[in-house]
């Protein structure tokens, strides 16, 4: 099979559209806008198979061409056969290629490269190809007599270079791979660094094959950590079994060759395996933390906007007091101002009037309270108030994770230069609450507070797969090309960072665009990347009315066809052939048209809003709540129902069938309704499972 056709078996996909699919992407589209605007090529293929699809053309051509050049090199040595170039041919993996090659590639400083250099490969030639015993002990004597060694180290060198060929096997050590994979141990004990985190793991065995990823990362991190040693423990003697039943052919050399091998096994092959099968482990637990990190920042920054409300944020403090931001409903910033909550009860009059006048002069609508330090007691002050003064208000408590990051980072002081970074961080909290993509793009996603293990990830695999998510929400939602920010515009489908930097000094300088047309006079902005970008920027209240929407400048003509056609009157085979679009694109256009201006994530849940505070003394067991999910680990579900620490529901408390992973049941933002089963005062946690499961 060609690498196409791998990739639509693997996929299961149509051949066509796999084609149509990497024709585009090798002509330089991006996967945003294959995904939106040729569906007909791909077979309406979305973001998330374009992006496999990608990963994976790009690794098997870069595998075959691994494959070509190995071919190259061996039959430069003048070694290849028909038989070796089939199996290389047919090679699934780098590795497997890899492996395939072993033997042929010029080893320096190995004992067996030595004992060749002393010119032992004589004898070692006799006991690998299996003739006759009695050659070993004439060869042995003829060597003597030519050489200046003894005949215990000719022997052992011979021994050295077959336990080589052993090892370079890549038959045997495809099947040993496979051997220490089926029936491997993963054990841990206690390390040279004292460290009670890893007690749990100081005599922990467990099968490769059932081992759960989160634990793969926990024992790494220890590892390196010095407080635990790592092996993989397998049956030598299952072992030596699969190797003899491959080398021996002669019965007489049986002996000899068990020797040989099992020095070959111990000494070479089973700590490269060891090291192989630990590094697939460690790549299939971060591969999966990864993608537990990407849906969780998916859920986050695709949260439901808070529209046309006027935000008090709150960022809670100790000894500094609680910064205060006032937000209007479109997200600028009006004033700033401070009160004392936490460890200032002499202050809490002047804090209260302070809030009752913010709230009554700029007509606010909902508190937005950090979730950091003292959060509780500011929350408990807001509920308090809202109460004793009756006031028509809500509040509702949002993670400030990365805002003081924002707050102090170069787009920060480019947004606010006059502003402490104090304010700027209580603004950059009301303003997640009131489009959480716009805020949150500003803030690595590394900042945000929604992944396990990231710092045992691989940092560049980490970004890439985060920057997708970013990529592929920022073009889904669309972008106000008039009011985004750097970090918005950044993301858009066939922008670079100078592209995106030239549109806000064209914006700076002529005002705000008035059509898409004027995306053709940015520097640097030519038709391939007009191409790209232009049904994703928005352009609201200007001379076009579909430069509001998503349709793209290409599909205008048909679009205002549809339009003078009346065209809920027509079938779609009609206006297919009225407007020469596909289905797919005539689809995507009539409800663009039908809804212009919509956002998609008007449909998701609305924003968790509160009026009274939930304490953790007033629970019992078996008491109903509602809450939000906020954060998905491996082992449950975290949700916020109120109180100052979120509950946990572990995965066997999620569904009423067996589920391997949370992500099967909810997902980050959820609204869910659960069931309070344990409660720990003095550790201020509560236990919950779904409610209506047992």
């Amino acid at each position: 099979m060609n690498i196409l056709e791998i990739i639509a078996k693997e996929l299961e996909l149509n051949i066509k559209n796999v084609e149509g699919a990497v024709k585009l992407l090798d002509e330089g589209a991006t996967v945003p806008f294959i995904a939106r605007y040729r569906k007909e090529a791909t077979g309406a293929m979305t973001d998330e198979v374009l992006r496999k699809l990608d990963e994976r053309l790009k690794y098997l051509r870069n595998l075959f061409q691994r494959k070509e050049e190995v071919i190259r090199l061996i039959e430069e040595q003048d070694k290849m056969t028909e038989e070796l170039r089939e199996k290389i041919l047919s090679a699934e993996s780098l590795a497997r290629v890899e492996d395939l090659y072993r033997p042929y590639v010029k080893k320096k400083g190995t004992r067996a490269s030595k004992a060749i250099e002393n010119g032992f490969e004589p004898l070692a030639r006799v006991i690998w190809e299996q003739e006759d015993l009695a050659l070993v002990e004439k060869t042995l004597e003829e060597l003597k007599s030519q050489l200046d060694f003894s005949k215990e180290e000719i022997l052992q060198g011979a021994k050295d270079i077959v336990a080589e060929y052993i090892s370079d096997d890549a038959d045997i050590r495809q099947v040993l791979l496979k051997y220490i994979r089926f029936t491997g141990i993963l054990q841990a004990e206690k390390g040279s660094e004292e460290n009670d985190i890893y007690q749990d793991y100081f005599e922990y065995k467990d099968s490769l094959r059932t081992v759960l990823n989160h634990r793969i990362l926990a024992l790494n991190r220890g590892e390196e950590q010095k407080a635990l040693k790592i092996s993989i423990q397998v049956s030598e003697d299952g072992a030596m079994e699969i190797v003899l039943s491959k080398i021996v052919k002669n019965e007489s050399f049986r002996e000899l060759l068990n020797e040989i091998g099992r020095d070959a096994y111990k000494r070479l092959i089973f700590p490269s395996l060891e090291r192989e099968v630990r590094r697939d482990l460690t790549e299939r637990a971060q591969e999966d933390a990864i993608g537990l990190f990407a849906k969780n920042l998916e859920a986050l920054i695709m949260q439901r906007p808070l529209k046309g409300k006027r935000i008090l944020a709150l960022d809670p403090g100790v000894r500094t007091g609680s910064k205060i931001s006032i937000l209007d409903e479109f997200g600028k910033y009006l004033a700033n101002d401070l009160v004392y909550i936490a460890g200032f009860e002499n202050r809490h009059k002047e804090s209260e009037k302070k809030l009752l006048d913010l709230i009554s002069k700029y007509k606010i609508d909902v508190v937005a309270i950090g979730n950091g330090t003292a959060s509780r007691d500011n929350e408990k002050f807001v509920a308090d108030l809202i109460k004793k003064h009756g006031l028509k208000i809500s509040y509702t408590i949002v993670s400030e994770a990365g805002a003081s990051i924002y707050s102090a980072s170069k787009e920060g002081i480019e947004e606010f230069p006059d502003l402490d970074v104090t304010v700027r961080g209580a603004i950059s909290i009301g303003r997640r609450l009131q489009d959480p993509l716009s805020e949150l793009v500003k803030i690595s996603p590394r900042h945000l507070g929604v992944g396990q293990y990231q710092h045992d990830l691989n940092e560049k695999r980490l970004d890439q797969a985060l920057d997708y998510v970013v990529e592929s929400c920022v073009n889904r939602v669309g972008v106000n090309i008039n009011t985004a920010s750097i970090s918005l515009l950044k993301h858009v489908s066939g922008l670079s960072l100078s592209v995106a930097k030239n549109i806000l000094e064209y914006r700076d300088k002529e005002g705000y665009f008035k059509n898409r047309k004027e995306l053709k006079e940015i520097k640097g902005l030519g038709p391939k990347t007009y191409e790209m970008c232009a049904g994703f920027l928005r352009i609201i209240d200007g001379e076009e009315f579909l430069d509001s929407t998503a349709v793209h400048p290409e599909s205008y003509k048909a679009a205002k066809a549809l339009l003078a056609l009346d065209y809920k009157t027509k079938s779609l085979k009609e206006l297919e052939e009225a407007t020469g679009l596909g289905s797919f694109t005539l689809k995507d256009v009539i409800e663009e048209l039908e809804k212009p201006g919509r956002d998609i994530r008007d449909s998701l849940d609305e924003v968790f809003l509160k009026e009274g505070i939930v304490d953790i003394k007033d629970l019992k067991v078996g008491m109903e709540l509602k809450g939000t999910v906020r954060n998905i680990v491996d082992f449950g579900a975290f949700v916020d129902v109120g109180l100052h620490s979120d509950g946990l529901i572990h995965v066997s408390k999620l569904s009423k069938k067996f589920i391997k992973h949370p992500l099967e049941v909810v997902k980050l933002g959820d609204k869910v309704d659960v069931e309070v089963i344990g409660i720990d005062l003095k550790r201020d946690r509560i236990s919950l499972k779904m409610k209506g499961v047992d």
